[in-house]
């Protein structure tokens, strides 16, 4: 599902990007894809997040993709264009493709797996939210929709800090309140600090209808060296979250969790 119309825009200078090597840097932080500025922040245009899934029972919430992910979503989109597919299945693609990939993925799935939240919605694993063919039970977004840069590097939602800077907090709001629409009763899992912040003052706004926060999980990323103590401390009050919104883990015919 596209929620924008900007994959149209983008696709003439997608297609004009080189198919024989790994895109840089210096491929796509460019003016062609450079959607806005402000300051030392540069926001620019990245395909995979066009795609909702819409009515899921997750949604896991980053604060801007990176340039891993960046880089991943062109490079898919780039292959679908040439293949000729249909915008939607290259969005759809370049989503599955890109979304919190590499060792973040690892570690998320890990410490998801940590939670059982695997058990609540019957998969054998957490790896399984990230597979094809698993429907409408996990949608991925971030605060920042599209890939936010603090000269060439990727933000962190530290500097400046994400709810002190008018640009960011209110593409953040406007972003995150359009795509949770779509979202009702799902269950919200921020990944860290700064986004959790953001989704508690919607909530407090009631800006969330009846979608509900899991607090306390860890920014998975690897250079956040405090995540193991963080999920350790907060890993009881989360699973109390999940059997409160899922009821009990399901159970096989066997008898056993799943």
């Amino acid at each position: 599902m596209l929620p924008t119309s900007e994959f149209h825009t983008y696709k003439p200078a997608i297609l004009s990007l080189p198919a024989d090597r790994p895109l840089t840097k210096e491929d796509l932080l460019t003016g062609d894809f450079l959607m806005k500025r402000s300051g030392r922040l540069a926001m620019y245009y990245a395909p995979h997040n066009e795609f909702v899934r819409p009515d899921a029972q997750v949604v896991i919430v980053g604060i801007t993709p990176g340039w891993t992910q960046m880089k991943t979503a062109f490079e898919t989109a780039r292959a679908g264009l040439l293949q000729g597919l249909p915008d939607d299945e290259i969005v759809r693609k370049a989503k599955e493709a890109a979304r919190f990939s590499g060792s973040m993925r690892r570690n998320l799935i890990s410490m998801l797996d940590g939670l059982e939240l695997h058990r609540y919605l019957g998969l054998a694993s957490s790896e399984e939210l990230f597979t094809q063919g698993i429907g409408s039970v996990l949608h991925t977004t971030s605060l920042l929709r599209y890939p936010v840069f603090v000269q060439g590097k990727n933000y962190t939602g530290a500097q400046p800090p994400l709810l002190s800077d008018e640009f960011l907090r209110e593409t953040a709001f406007a972003f995150t309140k359009e795509e949770l629409e779509r979202q009702p009763g799902a269950l919200i899992i921020p990944l860290g600090k700064t986004v959790e912040g953001l989704l508690q003052r919607m909530e407090e706004e009631g800006l969330l209808g009846e979608c509900g926060i899991l607090h306390g999980f860890p920014h998975p990323s690897g250079a956040n060296g405090h995540r193991h103590k963080q999920f350790a401390e907060n890993r009881e009050a989360m699973m109390r979250r999940l059997e409160e919104k899922f009821g009990r883990a399901q159970i096989t015919s066997s008898g056993k969790r799943r």
